[in-house]
């Protein structure tokens, strides 16, 4: 069995540390977790290894956010890996901070890798995991909060969350959504 997490994010030094880039520090977790180093590939960098008899691609697009459907579409065809093998990992204004919600279907609410995403596969059913970012900032201030660095007590709670995420993705690789879900969701 195969299985292709994706965490979102832009590419660039200038966004390493932003809140916006949350899916690909879950995605650089879940690599070291499981000893697998990225490489330069087709729509980004990819990591391959396995866990518990199973493999597992780890993706960060090289993209930008709003055509990230271009790079999933090409690994599960690339790689002939089923739809609900898949998992996105992505940042979420309307959950705070930290929470983990993991999904197997839902819209894009108003976020542009998603959207991309839903475009390319044409559906809206795949498995997500969405990381609270929570939405602490002005009107008019949503795209310099996303783009911006982690502050105070988040930066502290920030390594625990992302352990939290990896092993909430490869729970998902081992004992499916439901199992993850179950295990996962709310904590």
């Amino acid at each position: 069995m195969k299985y292709l997490i994706v965490g979102l994010g832009n590419k660039g030094d200038e966004y390493t540390e932003t809140r916006h880039n949350v899916g690909f520090k879950v995605a650089e977790k879940i690599a070291e977790t499981i000893d697998a180093p990225f490489k330069s590939s087709n729509f980004g960098l990819l990591a391959e290894g396995k866990y518990k008899g199973r493999k597992v691609f780890i993706l960060k697009p090289d993209t930008y956010m709003n055509l990230s459907g271009n790079a999933v579409k090409f690994w599960l065809q690339k790689e002939n890996i089923p739809v609900e093998n898949l998992m996105i990992v992505t940042d979420d204004l309307s959950l705070p901070f930290g929470t983990l919600r993991m999904k197997m279907k839902g819209s894009d609410a108003g976020h542009n890798g998603l959207k991309s995403i839903q475009e390319q596969l044409q559906t809206q059913n795949y498995p997500r995991l969405r990381f609270g970012i929570s939405a602490e900032f002005s009107e008019g201030k949503q795209v310099d909060y996303v783009l911006g660095k982690w502050e105070g007590e988040e930066k502290e709670k920030l390594p625990e969350r992302i352990e939290k995420f990896s092993k909430a993705c490869l729970s998902f690789v081992f004992a499916g959504i439901q199992n993850a879900m179950t295990a996962f969701n709310g904590k």
